[in-house]
């Protein structure tokens, strides 16, 4: 056996090898080890190898997955090695052999996923400096691939994508980063070969060429997604039949935002790392998963096509003032996560009452469709057009499965008696043999008038008529002895012998019959998948839709108006996030962007709402776009392509990177890639060295977002030297948040209001945070000194210009030195003109 386990383990070196052994999956040597660690089970010793103990470590075969699901959390990927040979049959071991690898990003099982987001497995590639992702959600079917332009965009769609395993080719320098989101595998180089891509994509698609996939002018996206088919179908051991189609994405399809952003956006992820407070945990409220998935998807992903979002505007509004979004939302309720179900159907993986969700799905598709019948927008008409009827998958599912089937086919007690007559009979010989034999006994007592006979049954001799000795002389002449005992005899007759023929072997047959009928039944589903499946992505966008109206009436947004002029007008906006975890009223202001104001330069207190202003509006724009209402009472946006944020302080330790650092680091990538149409949003950027190097760079950085790259620019700062860009510069403008000082303290309002802010109220601010009185007088009395110090001798240093200085005359020394002919001169003539200049100055 350790032989046969050794063998199988040569093959997956790096994986852990699940050995089924009877009702336990054992884990020997260092696999044994590790998993007792990762796994809290009891590490034991089972015989030797080389005179020292083997260690050993099981888990119940019955309660693998929520051991699988500890490990796929934790990153580690495990070789099932099932029993395939017959015990009954086999001489030495029972044949084995690995039928499944489970990785991180190949999970298909509910056991194992979130239903409520997306498990996605990548594969990058590199060459000559350009990069492309490939994407695959194997539970889903969904195949994607892109090329992007640098690493920054890469680490950008990765930090949207956030997959759970990435592939590399094993001669990647990516395999190097330290930043990767999620566990990285390499893969052979040949994976990534562009024609063996190309092969495997074209074999699963059935198709001779890639072009009616737009796959023509992307290669690296080709070979991305090669590498990700091969590694599934590797870790899968079948055909993957439910990966029909691959889409190319281009970078304008999308609003870009790169990693950082996204992070200080607080879009799913908090700034400390948690689910709260998140503009996802605010807008979900899908009443399914398959909903809940595509409502990140749009979040994380807000399109550029405003025909696109019009469309799925007009549908929020007619489940707001027409369709009856509520019983909708109810009905989809109960349909379960059908994208999911139809892929383990597609892979001969589901489990009985996956069939009874989709049943439950199917059958409320006609209620569904009643109440979307009023639809008037072509967005919701579209969607309810691919509701089915799916009338044959239906009957099917209603006639062949129990209504509440066991939880798995293995020991039966799923498929109705009914639905096949060889399955019937069988499954009645089974079940009624008490009946069979209880009816048998009485009939013959009454024939034979012996009234002590008994029909009994045990696993040695089977079924037998037993008569007490003292009547042993009334048995009829047709009975044949089968065991003699002490107090009695034992008969059987022709017809008891016929049914125990019948009866012995039924519960096997049953079973078995019952097993084909379930796999006839998943045979049966297969032609309408593809049907079903546009059906299931139908449900997911009514879901995300009636979301929406839901969100929108609960919190009071508006439609947002989308405009082909560049410029963005919010009026009465507010940050969704903070309104509805806040118990007071939230202070609403207004932001007007156009062609002739490009920057606002924000001044105000710490803690006056600065970083709240700027990331409502970005989070309004943002929601705009994935064709959500708003927080506000009107907006009007022009054409946005990207969202950049430089917001607050983190370092990058692991990566060797200070605060400083990070925040050029993340400066620099805005100023390189920001357009004239992008949404730009800067926090405090130069705070991280000395005030005359951070208020340098600050004013550079401004002036280049203003002059050069005019974008839609919020620059907060507490360098009131910047507030006159707006002297300067026609299309930059000051605004403030207001506060009022009341005492020692200070009262905040939130208000933005024109012009700059008179003073920062720090000290101020640092009472709020509670530090010693005696500080506080020490930094009182020294903000006066040094105040005191500006006004009676002013640094020349502490006014920046933007006008280019004026041309100043040469000094006389100045002419003198261009004037001399120093190439000619002699020693003598040099050293007198040395003593003139010398003279001169002094």
């Amino acid at each position: 056996m350790m032989q046969q386990y050794l063998r199988i383990k040569a093959d997956y070196p790096d994986t852990l090898v699940l050995y089924r052994m009877g009702d336990f999956y054992e884990v020997f040597y260092k696999d044994a080890e590790l998993a007792s660690r990762l796994l809290d089970i009891t590490l034991t010793q089972r015989g030797k190898s080389g005179g020292e103990p083997i260690p050993m470590a099981g888990v119940p075969f019955h309660s693998i997955d929520q051991y699988l699901a500890k490990l796929v959390k934790l990153g580690r990927s495990v070789a099932i090695a099932e029993q395939i040979g017959d015990p009954a049959t086999s001489k030495g071991p029972v044949e084995r052999k690995v039928v499944r690898v489970v990785t991180p990003g190949t999970l298909t099982e509910d056991s194992l996923l979130d239903e409520r987001r997306d498990n996605l497995l990548a594969a990058i590639y590199q060459k000559d400096q350009h990069y492309s992702i490939a994407t695959l959600e194997l539970s889903l079917g969904q195949f994607k691939a892109q090329q992007v332009e640098n690493e920054e965009q890469l680490h950008a769609e990765l930090q949207r994508l956030q997959p759970a395993e990435i592939l590399l080719p094993d001669s990647s320098p990516l395999s190097q980063l330290t930043n990767l989101p999620c566990p990285h595998r390499s893969v052979p180089n040949w994976y990534f070969d562009f024609d063996v891509a190309t092969e495997l994509l074209c074999q699963q698609f059935n198709t001779g060429n890639l072009v009616a996939y737009g796959c023509q002018d992307f290669p690296l996206a080709v070979s991305a997604a090669g590498a990700l088919l091969q590694y599934t179908k590797d870790m899968q051991y079948d055909a993957i039949p439910h990966i029909n189609d691959l889409s190319i994405s281009q970078k304008s399809d999308y609003l870009v935002i790169d990693a950082a952003s996204r992070q200080n956006l607080e879009i799913e992820t908090n700034l400390s790392g948690g689910q709260k407070f998140t503009l996802v945990a605010l807008m979900d409220q899908c009443a399914n998963p398959m909903g809940a998935r595509l409502l990140r998807r749009w979040l994380h992903g807000p399109i550029s096509d405003q025909t696109a979002l019009q469309h799925r505007q007009l549908a929020v509004q007619e489940f707001i003032e027409q369709l009856d979004q509520s019983s909708t939302q109810k009905l989809l309720r109960t349909c379960g996560d059908v994208e999911r179900i139809l892929t383990r159907i597609a892979l001969n993986t589901a489990r009985p009452r996956d069939l009874v969700r989709l049943r439950a799905a199917l059958q409320c598709l006609p209620a569904i469709k009643h109440l979307l019948d009023s639809a008037k927008s072509e967005l919701v008409i579209t969607l309810n057009s691919q509701l089915g009827p799916f009338q044959n998958s239906l009957a099917l599912l209603e006639s062949a499965v129990l209504e509440e089937p066991a939880a798995v086919i293995r020991e039966g007690g799923v498929i109705r008696p009914s639905f096949d007559a060889e399955f019937e009979e069988l499954h009645t010989l089974s079940k009624n043999t008490g009946k069979f034999l209880v009816e048998l006994e009485q009939r013959e007592r009454e024939q034979t008038g012996i009234s002590t006979l008994r029909v009994k049954y045990n696993r040695v001799h089977g079924f037998y008529i037993e008569v007490s000795k003292a009547q042993d002389g009334s048995v009829p002449e047709h009975y044949i002895r089968r065991q003699t005992l002490k107090n009695a005899e034992r008969y059987i007759t022709e017809e008891l012998k016929e049914y125990e023929d019948k009866v012995l072997g039924a519960r096997e047959k049953a079973l078995a019959r019952e097993k084909y009928l379930y796999q006839q039944v998943l045979d049966a589903l297969q032609p309408e998948l593809g049907g079903m499946r546009a059906m299931a992505q139908s449900l997911a966008e009514l879901d995300v839709l009636a979301n929406f109206a839901e969100r929108a009436v609960t919190l009071n947004f508006c439609r947002p108006q989308l405009s082909k002029n560049p410029g963005i007008s919010i009026q009465q906006g507010r940050h969704p996030v903070v309104e509805a975890n806040q118990s007071k009223p939230f202070i609403a202001n207004d932001l007007v962007f156009d062609d002739n104001t490009r920057m606002h330069v924000i001044t105000g207190p710490n803690m006056g709402g600065k970083s709240t202003y700027m990331r409502q509006n970005a989070l309004i724009v943002l929601l705009a776009y994935t064709g959500s209402y708003v927080p506000a009472q009107s907006v009007t946006v022009g054409p946005i392509d990207r969202i950049f944020t430089r917001i607050g302080a983190a370092d990058d330790l692991a990566g060797g990177r200070s605060t400083f650092m990070v925040e050029m680091t993340e400066m620099a990538n805005i100023l390189r890639n920001a357009t004239p149409n992008s949404l730009v949003l800067v926090d405090e950027i130069g705070r991280g060295t000395s005030t005359y190097d951070g208020l340098s760079l600050a004013w550079a950085c401004a002036l280049d977002l203003a002059q050069h790259l005019r974008a839609f620019s919020l620059f907060a700062t507490h360098y009131f030297e910047i507030t006159t860009l707006a002297d300067q510069l026609e299309n930059v403008i000051n605004v403030h948040l207001d506060a009022v000082e009341h005492g020692q303290n200070i009262v905040f309002m939130y208000h933005v209001k024109q012009g700059p802010a008179n003073q920062s109220y720090g000290i101020q601010v640092a009472r709020l945070a509670g530090l010693p009185d005696t500080v506080l007088t020490t930094a009182n009395n020294k903000l006066r000194e040094l105040e005191t110090s500006q006004a009676t001798s002013p640094s020349p240093q502490r006014s920046l210009d933007l006008q280019p200085p004026k041309p100043v005359a040469d000094s006389k020394l100045e002419s003198a030195l261009k004037e001399a002919d120093l190439d000619n001169m002699t020693a003598r003539q040099a050293l007198t003109l040395l003593y003139e200049l010398k003279s001169q100055l002094e």
